[in-house]
Protein backbone atom coordinates (compact mmCIF):
# COMPACT_ATOMS: atom_id res chain seq x y z
CA UNK A 1 0.00 0.00 0.00
CA UNK A 2 1.29 3.33 -1.01
CA UNK A 3 1.42 6.21 0.77
CA UNK A 4 2.24 9.82 0.73
CA UNK A 5 0.16 12.93 1.62
CA UNK A 6 -0.91 15.51 -1.10
CA UNK A 7 0.44 18.87 -1.29
CA UNK A 8 -0.67 21.24 1.31
CA UNK A 9 0.14 24.85 2.45
CA UNK A 10 3.38 23.74 4.34
CA UNK A 11 3.41 24.36 8.22
CA UNK A 12 -0.13 24.97 9.06
CA UNK A 13 -0.54 26.66 5.79
CA UNK A 14 1.38 29.98 6.42
CA UNK A 15 0.53 32.58 4.17
CA UNK A 16 2.72 33.90 1.43
CA UNK A 17 3.12 38.06 2.46
CA UNK A 18 5.79 38.93 -0.43
CA UNK A 19 8.49 37.45 -2.18
CA UNK A 20 11.54 36.41 -0.24
CA UNK A 21 14.18 39.19 0.12
CA UNK A 22 17.60 39.02 -0.94
CA UNK A 23 20.86 38.76 1.04
CA UNK A 24 20.86 41.69 3.83
CA UNK A 25 22.63 44.85 3.63
CA UNK A 26 25.31 45.70 6.01
CA UNK A 27 27.88 43.57 8.71
CA UNK A 28 27.44 39.88 8.02
CA UNK A 29 26.46 37.85 11.12
CA UNK A 30 28.82 37.37 14.46
CA UNK A 31 28.44 33.92 15.09
CA UNK A 32 25.63 33.42 16.88
CA UNK A 33 25.18 35.16 19.45
CA UNK A 34 22.71 37.73 17.71
CA UNK A 35 19.81 36.21 14.96
CA UNK A 36 22.04 36.17 12.09
CA UNK A 37 19.58 38.01 9.95
CA UNK A 38 17.49 41.14 10.46
CA UNK A 39 14.31 39.39 11.08
CA UNK A 40 10.77 39.79 9.12
CA UNK A 41 7.87 37.85 8.91
CA UNK A 42 7.14 36.30 5.37
CA UNK A 43 5.00 32.99 4.58
CA UNK A 44 6.44 29.48 3.66
CA UNK A 45 8.12 29.54 0.56
CA UNK A 46 5.66 28.79 -2.46
CA UNK A 47 5.41 25.36 -3.44
CA UNK A 48 6.79 24.39 -7.22
CA UNK A 49 3.94 23.11 -9.70
CA UNK A 50 5.62 20.17 -10.72
CA UNK A 51 3.57 17.33 -9.23
CA UNK A 52 5.49 15.13 -6.85
CA UNK A 53 6.51 12.00 -8.71
CA UNK A 54 4.84 8.11 -7.51
CA UNK A 55 5.68 7.28 -4.12
CA UNK A 56 7.18 4.61 -2.64
CA UNK A 57 5.49 1.85 -0.90
CA UNK A 58 5.67 2.38 2.59
CA UNK A 59 3.01 0.00 4.99
CA UNK A 60 1.20 3.37 6.42
CA UNK A 61 0.84 3.54 10.73
CA UNK A 62 -2.06 3.35 12.42
CA UNK A 63 -3.35 6.10 13.43
CA UNK A 64 -3.58 9.70 11.90
CA UNK A 65 -0.66 12.21 10.65
CA UNK A 66 0.39 15.32 11.22
CA UNK A 67 -0.39 17.42 8.25
CA UNK A 68 1.78 17.35 5.07
CA UNK A 69 4.74 19.89 5.05
CA UNK A 70 7.40 21.22 2.83
CA UNK A 71 10.92 20.39 3.79
CA UNK A 72 14.14 20.57 1.98
CA UNK A 73 14.62 16.90 1.03
CA UNK A 74 12.69 17.19 -1.91
CA UNK A 75 9.85 15.52 -3.72
CA UNK A 76 8.70 12.07 -2.67
CA UNK A 77 10.53 9.28 -4.67
CA UNK A 78 9.50 6.76 -7.02
CA UNK A 79 9.88 3.26 -6.76
CA UNK A 80 8.17 -0.10 -6.22
CA UNK A 81 8.36 -1.72 -3.02
CA UNK A 82 11.54 -2.83 -1.26
CA UNK A 83 13.21 -6.05 -2.92
CA UNK A 84 11.21 -5.52 -6.41
CA UNK A 85 12.54 -3.66 -9.24
CA UNK A 86 12.01 -0.58 -9.82
CA UNK A 87 9.18 -0.16 -12.95
CA UNK A 88 10.48 0.82 -16.31
CA UNK A 89 9.56 4.69 -16.64
CA UNK A 90 7.23 5.91 -19.34
CA UNK A 91 8.23 5.79 -22.75
CA UNK A 92 9.02 9.67 -23.67
CA UNK A 93 10.13 10.39 -20.11
CA UNK A 94 7.67 13.08 -20.43
CA UNK A 95 7.62 15.14 -17.00
CA UNK A 96 5.95 13.24 -14.82
CA UNK A 97 2.25 15.54 -15.05
CA UNK A 98 -0.18 12.91 -14.15
CA UNK A 99 -1.56 12.54 -10.70
CA UNK A 100 1.11 9.71 -8.78
CA UNK A 101 -0.52 6.35 -8.02
CA UNK A 102 -1.59 7.20 -4.08
CA UNK A 103 -2.92 3.98 -3.59
CA UNK A 104 -5.23 3.90 -0.35
CA UNK A 105 -4.09 7.21 1.64
CA UNK A 106 -4.44 7.68 5.65
CA UNK A 107 -7.87 8.49 7.08
CA UNK A 108 -8.39 12.77 6.41
CA UNK A 109 -5.87 12.70 2.93
CA UNK A 110 -6.76 12.75 -0.88
CA UNK A 111 -4.63 12.83 -3.43
CA UNK A 112 -4.21 16.53 -5.22
CA UNK A 113 -6.60 17.44 -7.68
CA UNK A 114 -5.29 20.21 -9.43
CA UNK A 115 -1.77 21.68 -10.06
CA UNK A 116 -1.57 25.62 -10.04
CA UNK A 117 0.33 26.52 -13.12
CA UNK A 118 3.19 28.73 -13.38
CA UNK A 119 2.31 32.37 -11.86
CA UNK A 120 -0.87 31.16 -10.47
CA UNK A 121 -2.24 31.43 -6.75
CA UNK A 122 1.08 30.89 -4.27
CA UNK A 123 3.53 31.71 -6.71
CA UNK A 124 5.88 34.64 -7.37
CA UNK A 125 5.12 36.90 -9.53
CA UNK A 126 7.47 38.40 -11.69
CA UNK A 127 11.74 37.35 -11.92
CA UNK A 128 13.13 35.26 -9.47
CA UNK A 129 14.23 37.00 -6.57
CA UNK A 130 17.76 37.77 -6.52
CA UNK A 131 20.02 36.51 -3.56
CA UNK A 132 19.09 33.65 -1.61
CA UNK A 133 17.56 30.78 -3.72
CA UNK A 134 18.02 33.25 -7.02
CA UNK A 135 19.43 31.02 -10.23
CA UNK A 136 23.68 31.81 -10.04
CA UNK A 137 24.66 34.31 -12.07
CA UNK A 138 25.19 33.13 -15.89
CA UNK A 139 21.77 32.02 -16.42
CA UNK A 140 22.25 28.76 -15.73
CA UNK A 141 18.80 27.26 -16.02
CA UNK A 142 17.49 25.70 -19.13
CA UNK A 143 14.73 28.27 -20.64
CA UNK A 144 12.05 26.14 -19.52
CA UNK A 145 12.84 25.55 -15.92
CA UNK A 146 11.47 26.97 -13.36
CA UNK A 147 13.84 27.61 -10.33
CA UNK A 148 13.53 25.95 -7.49
CA UNK A 149 12.50 27.85 -4.17
CA UNK A 150 14.44 27.59 -1.00
CA UNK A 151 13.16 25.01 1.33
CA UNK A 152 11.19 26.14 4.93
CA UNK A 153 14.22 28.03 7.36
CA UNK A 154 16.52 28.70 4.28
CA UNK A 155 15.22 32.13 3.79
CA UNK A 156 17.30 34.31 6.23
CA UNK A 157 14.71 36.65 8.39
CA UNK A 158 11.94 34.42 7.75
CA UNK A 159 9.92 33.78 10.84
CA UNK A 160 6.43 31.76 11.81
CA UNK A 161 3.64 34.44 12.14
CA UNK A 162 2.00 34.84 16.01
CA UNK A 163 2.98 34.93 19.68
CA UNK A 164 5.60 33.30 20.98
CA UNK A 165 7.02 34.85 23.85
CA UNK A 166 5.63 32.43 25.90
CA UNK A 167 7.84 29.75 25.05
CA UNK A 168 10.63 32.32 25.47
CA UNK A 169 9.78 32.85 28.63
CA UNK A 170 9.66 28.83 28.90
CA UNK A 171 13.19 28.79 27.86
CA UNK A 172 14.11 31.79 30.20
CA UNK A 173 12.49 30.24 32.93
CA UNK A 174 14.43 26.55 32.62
CA UNK A 175 17.44 28.41 32.45
CA UNK A 176 17.25 30.78 35.24
CA UNK A 177 18.37 30.92 38.51
CA UNK A 178 20.55 28.05 40.33
CA UNK A 179 19.97 24.55 38.28
CA UNK A 180 18.82 24.22 34.93
CA UNK A 181 15.52 22.72 33.91
CA UNK A 182 16.68 20.15 31.08
CA UNK A 183 13.28 18.79 30.51
CA UNK A 184 11.62 21.95 29.74
CA UNK A 185 14.04 22.64 27.53
CA UNK A 186 13.13 19.82 25.53
CA UNK A 187 9.53 19.70 25.84
CA UNK A 188 10.00 23.36 24.35
CA UNK A 189 12.57 22.97 21.65
CA UNK A 190 11.62 19.60 19.81
CA UNK A 191 8.27 20.56 18.51
CA UNK A 192 9.49 23.43 17.46
CA UNK A 193 9.36 23.60 13.10
CA UNK A 194 12.46 25.97 11.26
CA UNK A 195 9.99 29.21 11.11
CA UNK A 196 8.68 28.96 14.81
CA UNK A 197 12.42 28.43 16.06
CA UNK A 198 13.32 31.61 14.22
CA UNK A 199 10.77 33.27 15.85
CA UNK A 200 11.27 32.16 19.25
CA UNK A 201 14.51 33.25 19.35
CA UNK A 202 13.64 36.40 17.69
CA UNK A 203 11.03 36.45 20.89
CA UNK A 204 13.64 35.77 22.92
CA UNK A 205 16.23 38.20 22.13
CA UNK A 206 13.54 41.26 21.68
CA UNK A 207 11.37 40.49 25.04
CA UNK A 208 14.09 39.25 26.80
CA UNK A 209 17.31 40.97 25.99
CA UNK A 210 19.20 37.78 25.78
CA UNK A 211 20.83 35.40 23.24
CA UNK A 212 19.23 32.54 23.46
CA UNK A 213 22.19 30.40 21.52
CA UNK A 214 24.34 31.78 24.53
CA UNK A 215 22.19 30.84 27.37
CA UNK A 216 21.73 27.37 26.27
CA UNK A 217 25.25 26.93 25.51
CA UNK A 218 25.80 28.04 29.32
CA UNK A 219 23.71 25.99 30.37
CA UNK A 220 23.75 22.77 28.93
CA UNK A 221 26.74 20.56 27.53
CA UNK A 222 28.14 17.13 26.00
CA UNK A 223 25.58 16.03 23.21
CA UNK A 224 22.81 17.49 24.73
CA UNK A 225 24.18 20.46 24.11
CA UNK A 226 25.17 19.88 20.78
CA UNK A 227 21.74 18.65 19.96
CA UNK A 228 19.63 21.82 21.43
CA UNK A 229 22.46 24.08 19.33
CA UNK A 230 21.59 22.56 16.52
CA UNK A 231 17.91 22.95 16.94
CA UNK A 232 18.57 26.86 17.94
CA UNK A 233 20.95 27.24 15.42
CA UNK A 234 17.82 26.23 12.75
CA UNK A 235 18.73 24.05 9.34
CA UNK A 236 20.57 26.87 7.16
CA UNK A 237 22.77 27.95 10.05
CA UNK A 238 23.14 24.56 11.20
CA UNK A 239 24.37 23.52 7.75
CA UNK A 240 26.82 26.73 7.49
CA UNK A 241 28.52 25.72 10.67
CA UNK A 242 28.63 22.06 9.73
CA UNK A 243 30.53 22.54 6.62
CA UNK A 244 32.63 24.75 8.81
CA UNK A 245 33.03 21.81 11.11
CA UNK A 246 33.64 19.56 8.49
CA UNK A 247 36.78 20.90 6.52
CA UNK A 248 38.54 22.94 9.79
CA UNK A 249 41.27 22.32 11.35
CA UNK A 250 43.18 18.48 11.00
CA UNK A 251 41.85 16.06 8.55
CA UNK A 252 38.09 16.51 6.67
CA UNK A 253 35.00 14.78 8.02
CA UNK A 254 33.92 13.45 4.28
CA UNK A 255 30.51 12.75 5.48
CA UNK A 256 29.46 15.87 7.13
CA UNK A 257 30.10 17.45 3.67
CA UNK A 258 28.14 14.72 2.21
CA UNK A 259 25.39 15.09 4.58
CA UNK A 260 25.07 18.89 3.77
CA UNK A 261 26.10 19.62 1.12
CA UNK A 262 24.93 16.62 -1.91
CA UNK A 263 21.42 16.03 -3.36
CA UNK A 264 20.41 20.19 -1.80
CA UNK A 265 18.19 21.87 -4.47
CA UNK A 266 19.92 24.89 -6.32
CA UNK A 267 18.26 27.14 -4.23
CA UNK A 268 19.02 26.04 -0.86
CA UNK A 269 22.60 25.80 -2.04
CA UNK A 270 22.98 29.25 -3.36
CA UNK A 271 21.27 30.10 0.19
CA UNK A 272 24.26 28.21 2.34
CA UNK A 273 26.76 29.17 0.25
CA UNK A 274 25.82 32.77 0.24
CA UNK A 275 25.30 32.93 4.18
CA UNK A 276 29.06 30.79 4.44
CA UNK A 277 30.67 33.45 2.62
CA UNK A 278 28.93 36.20 4.63
CA UNK A 279 29.82 34.29 7.73
CA UNK A 280 33.05 32.95 7.46
CA UNK A 281 34.21 35.36 4.71
CA UNK A 282 35.60 32.85 2.66
CA UNK A 283 34.85 30.78 -0.52
CA UNK A 284 32.75 27.76 0.14
CA UNK A 285 33.77 26.23 -2.49
CA UNK A 286 37.50 27.06 -2.68
CA UNK A 287 37.34 25.74 1.48
CA UNK A 288 35.83 22.74 0.49
CA UNK A 289 37.84 22.06 -2.88
CA UNK A 290 41.41 22.29 -0.93
CA UNK A 291 40.12 20.13 2.10
CA UNK A 292 39.60 17.49 -0.40
CA UNK A 293 41.50 15.23 -2.91
CA UNK A 294 41.17 13.64 -6.41
CA UNK A 295 38.09 13.85 -8.21
CA UNK A 296 36.05 14.36 -4.98
CA UNK A 297 37.15 17.83 -5.64
CA UNK A 298 35.83 18.33 -8.85
CA UNK A 299 32.46 16.90 -8.01
CA UNK A 300 31.83 19.04 -5.07
CA UNK A 301 33.15 21.93 -6.60
CA UNK A 302 30.51 21.20 -9.33
CA UNK A 303 27.70 20.19 -6.88
CA UNK A 304 28.33 23.79 -4.91
CA UNK A 305 28.21 26.14 -7.87
CA UNK A 306 24.37 24.75 -7.55
CA UNK A 307 23.46 24.40 -11.71
CA UNK A 308 21.54 21.41 -11.58
CA UNK A 309 18.71 20.64 -13.95
CA UNK A 310 15.47 22.43 -12.27
CA UNK A 311 12.75 19.72 -11.61
CA UNK A 312 10.63 21.30 -14.08
CA UNK A 313 12.82 20.47 -16.73
CA UNK A 314 11.19 18.14 -18.83
CA UNK A 315 13.46 14.93 -19.26
CA UNK A 316 15.14 14.36 -22.28
CA UNK A 317 14.71 10.57 -23.92
CA UNK A 318 17.79 10.70 -25.48
CA UNK A 319 20.02 12.19 -22.87
CA UNK A 320 18.96 9.96 -20.35
CA UNK A 321 19.93 7.18 -23.22
CA UNK A 322 23.75 8.70 -22.96
CA UNK A 323 24.03 9.01 -19.58
CA UNK A 324 22.78 5.50 -18.93
CA UNK A 325 25.43 4.42 -21.96
CA UNK A 326 28.12 6.60 -20.41
CA UNK A 327 27.30 5.33 -16.69
CA UNK A 328 27.49 1.58 -18.06
CA UNK A 329 30.58 1.87 -20.38
CA UNK A 330 34.33 2.34 -19.46
CA UNK A 331 34.41 3.58 -16.16
CA UNK A 332 35.01 7.73 -16.39
CA UNK A 333 35.11 9.27 -13.27
CA UNK A 334 35.35 12.41 -14.70
CA UNK A 335 31.86 11.67 -16.97
CA UNK A 336 30.06 9.92 -13.51
CA UNK A 337 30.25 12.87 -11.74
CA UNK A 338 29.25 15.27 -14.33
CA UNK A 339 26.19 13.45 -15.27
CA UNK A 340 25.33 13.12 -11.22
CA UNK A 341 26.01 16.75 -10.13
CA UNK A 342 23.40 18.36 -13.45
CA UNK A 343 20.60 15.99 -13.06
CA UNK A 344 17.63 17.06 -11.70
CA UNK A 345 15.99 14.41 -8.72
CA UNK A 346 13.59 13.24 -11.83
CA UNK A 347 16.34 12.86 -13.94
CA UNK A 348 18.10 10.54 -11.84
CA UNK A 349 15.00 8.65 -11.04
CA UNK A 350 15.04 7.81 -14.82
CA UNK A 351 18.54 7.38 -15.16
CA UNK A 352 18.03 4.75 -12.60
CA UNK A 353 15.03 2.87 -13.56
CA UNK A 354 16.56 2.73 -17.39
CA UNK A 355 19.67 1.16 -15.79
CA UNK A 356 17.64 -1.57 -13.90
CA UNK A 357 15.72 -2.17 -17.33
CA UNK A 358 18.55 -1.94 -19.73
CA UNK A 359 21.08 -4.15 -17.53
CA UNK A 360 19.18 -6.26 -15.32
CA UNK A 361 21.18 -4.76 -12.37
CA UNK A 362 20.45 -1.23 -10.13
CA UNK A 363 22.61 1.63 -10.84
CA UNK A 364 22.98 1.50 -6.93
CA UNK A 365 24.39 -1.90 -7.04
CA UNK A 366 27.10 -0.69 -9.94
CA UNK A 367 28.28 2.34 -8.32
CA UNK A 368 29.22 -0.20 -5.24
CA UNK A 369 30.97 -2.44 -7.34
CA UNK A 370 32.68 0.50 -9.54
CA UNK A 371 33.99 3.05 -6.93
CA UNK A 372 35.02 3.27 -3.42
CA UNK A 373 35.93 5.41 -0.28
CA UNK A 374 34.73 8.98 -0.29
CA UNK A 375 33.26 8.96 -4.13
CA UNK A 376 31.27 5.93 -3.59
CA UNK A 377 30.04 7.12 -0.26
CA UNK A 378 28.71 10.64 -2.36
CA UNK A 379 27.63 9.15 -5.79
CA UNK A 380 25.46 6.84 -3.45
CA UNK A 381 23.86 9.68 -1.62
CA UNK A 382 23.03 11.84 -4.32
CA UNK A 383 21.32 8.80 -6.33
CA UNK A 384 19.42 8.08 -2.63
CA UNK A 385 18.55 11.37 -2.57
CA UNK A 386 16.58 11.22 -5.51
CA UNK A 387 15.17 7.63 -5.76
CA UNK A 388 14.53 7.58 -1.85
CA UNK A 389 15.53 9.95 0.38
CA UNK A 390 13.21 8.84 3.32
CA UNK A 391 15.56 5.44 2.99
CA UNK A 392 18.71 7.45 2.53
CA UNK A 393 18.41 9.13 5.78
CA UNK A 394 16.79 5.97 7.56
CA UNK A 395 21.00 4.11 6.42
CA UNK A 396 22.83 6.90 7.67
CA UNK A 397 20.91 6.97 10.80
CA UNK A 398 21.47 3.28 11.10
CA UNK A 399 25.45 3.70 10.23
CA UNK A 400 25.71 5.71 13.67
CA UNK A 401 24.71 2.82 15.70
CA UNK A 402 26.04 0.36 13.98
CA UNK A 403 28.69 -1.72 15.41
CA UNK A 404 30.74 -1.45 18.81
CA UNK A 405 29.28 2.17 20.40
CA UNK A 406 27.54 4.62 18.47
CA UNK A 407 29.10 7.58 16.37
CA UNK A 408 27.23 10.34 18.58
CA UNK A 409 27.92 13.10 17.10
CA UNK A 410 26.56 11.77 13.46
CA UNK A 411 23.47 10.90 15.69
CA UNK A 412 22.94 14.31 16.57
CA UNK A 413 22.99 16.10 13.23
CA UNK A 414 21.25 13.71 10.92
CA UNK A 415 18.47 13.42 13.68
CA UNK A 416 18.38 17.03 14.26
CA UNK A 417 18.01 17.64 10.09
CA UNK A 418 15.70 14.35 9.87
CA UNK A 419 13.09 16.17 12.76
CA UNK A 420 13.00 19.85 10.88
CA UNK A 421 10.60 17.96 8.21
CA UNK A 422 7.93 16.26 10.15
CA UNK A 423 6.22 14.16 7.04
CA UNK A 424 9.73 13.38 6.33
CA UNK A 425 10.55 12.09 9.58
CA UNK A 426 7.61 9.46 9.74
CA UNK A 427 8.53 8.50 6.00
CA UNK A 428 11.71 7.80 7.20
CA UNK A 429 10.50 5.94 10.72
CA UNK A 430 8.56 3.68 7.96
CA UNK A 431 11.33 3.34 6.00
CA UNK A 432 13.91 2.21 8.74
CA UNK A 433 11.42 -0.06 9.95
CA UNK A 434 11.02 -1.51 6.46
CA UNK A 435 15.14 -2.00 5.59
CA UNK A 436 16.29 -3.15 9.37
CA UNK A 437 13.17 -4.48 10.56
CA UNK A 438 13.27 -2.33 14.20
CA UNK A 439 11.72 0.66 15.65
CA UNK A 440 13.91 3.61 15.26
CA UNK A 441 12.69 5.72 18.39
CA UNK A 442 13.39 2.91 19.85
CA UNK A 443 16.79 1.71 18.57
CA UNK A 444 17.49 5.04 19.15
CA UNK A 445 16.52 5.06 22.85
CA UNK A 446 18.55 1.99 23.35
CA UNK A 447 21.63 3.80 21.92
CA UNK A 448 21.93 6.82 24.31
CA UNK A 449 20.63 7.85 27.82
CA UNK A 450 20.16 10.88 30.36
CA UNK A 451 19.13 14.01 29.01
CA UNK A 452 20.91 13.50 25.37
CA UNK A 453 18.79 10.37 24.80
CA UNK A 454 15.29 12.20 25.60
CA UNK A 455 16.25 14.85 23.73
CA UNK A 456 16.99 12.22 20.46
CA UNK A 457 13.99 10.36 21.13
CA UNK A 458 11.98 13.95 21.54
CA UNK A 459 13.08 15.26 18.07
CA UNK A 460 11.89 11.96 16.19
CA UNK A 461 8.62 11.17 18.41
Amino acid sequence: MSYYPPNQPPYGGYAQQGPPQGPPSGPPPQGYHQPPYPTQQYGAPPQGHYPPPPQGHYPPQQGHYPPPQQGHYGAPPQGSPYGAPSPQPPAGYHAPSPQPPYGQAPHGYAPPQNQPPPGGPGFPQGPPPVGYGAPPPGGAFPPQAVPSTPSLGYIPGQVAPGEFRPQAEQLRKAMKGFGTDEKALIAVLARLDPLQMAAVRDAYSKHLGRDLYKDVKSETGGYFGDGLLAVVEGPLMHDVESVHLAIDGAGTKEWLLNDILLGRSNADMNAIRTAYEMRYKRSLSKDVENDLSFKTSDLFATVIRAARHEESMPINPQVIEADVRSLQGKKNITETCAIFARASNAELRAISQTFQSRYNTSLEKHIEKEYSGHMEDALLVMLRSATDPAMRDAILLDECMRGMGTKDERLVIRVVRVHWDRNHKEMVKRAYQHRFGKNLVDRVRGETSGDYGRLMVALLE
